[in-house]
This record gives C-alpha cells, structure tokens and sequence, in this order.
C-alpha cells in the first residue's frame, strides 16, 4: 500500500515539474481537488484525484523503457572473433574487458561500438602476431 501511494506522490511531482507549476499554483491545485496542501498527508483516492487533475490540465506519465534490447547483430561476428583471438592466445575475457576500459573507457567490450571493436580486435591481432613472433 505504501509503495502504491510513493508510486502516485512521484508521478504528481513529475506532472507538476511537467506542468511547469510553480510552488503557489501547485499547493492550490492540491487544496481544491482534496483539501489539503501536502501530498505527505493524502489518502490513496485524493492522490489519485490530485493525479487525474493533472492529467486534465495536459500531464502525460510515461512509460517504463521496459527490457533491455538484444546485444547487435552486427556486433556479434567481431565479438566471435575477439573471443577467438583471446581462446587461441590463452587469454580471459577480463584481460579484453581490460583492454576495453584501457584504450576506451568502456567497462565491457559489449558495449563498445563497432569501430572501437574493430579497433580492439586489431589490438589483440597485434599481441598474437607478437607472441608468435617471440616463438
């Protein structure tokens, strides 16, 4: 129940940073649909009262952004290729994650934008091509 009445006092927040009310408008909006200056002293119903007023007056509530989208396709070959290179070097995923924050500032290689993912599959090349070289 509590959670429910947080849940009603943020949105009327956001609909009066919205509305653009300032502190004066929004207190009397509040004493004309429930009688009372404070959001901290309503009951659920003059809550969400409160609310559908705003909602007349043009408040809009958005929606949650909702689940996280699928990695890139267009990533996902050079993802294979970075595990790849570190499987046949004998190296972790934490060293290219290391990589990463080194040469980007980007915690994980997932994230890491497709020319900055070429860029760090070329810098795992040149390490391989080293060890072989000191073979």
């Amino acid at each position: 129940m509590q959670a429910n009445l947080n849940k009603l006092k943020a949105k009327i927040h956001i609909g009066k940073a919205q509305l653009g009310l300032d502190d004066d408008t929004y207190r009397a909006l509040l004493h004309r649909e429930t009688g009372k200056s404070s959001c901290a002293k309503m009951t659920l119903r003059e809550l969400e009262a409160v609310l559908s007023a705003m909602q007349r007056q043009g408040f809009a509530a958005s929606r949650p952004m909702g689940r996280r989208p699928s990695p890139r396709r267009s990533a996902s070959k050079m993802i294979g290729k970075v595990e790849a290179l570190l499987l046949d070097n004998g190296l972790t995923w934490a060293y290219a994650h290391g990589m990463a924050k080194r040469m980007f500032g980007v915690d994980q290689v997932h994230w890491l934008p497709d020319d900055k993912l070429h860029k760090l599959v070329a810098a795992l090349q040149i390490y391989a091509n080293r060890r072989k070289g000191e073979k």
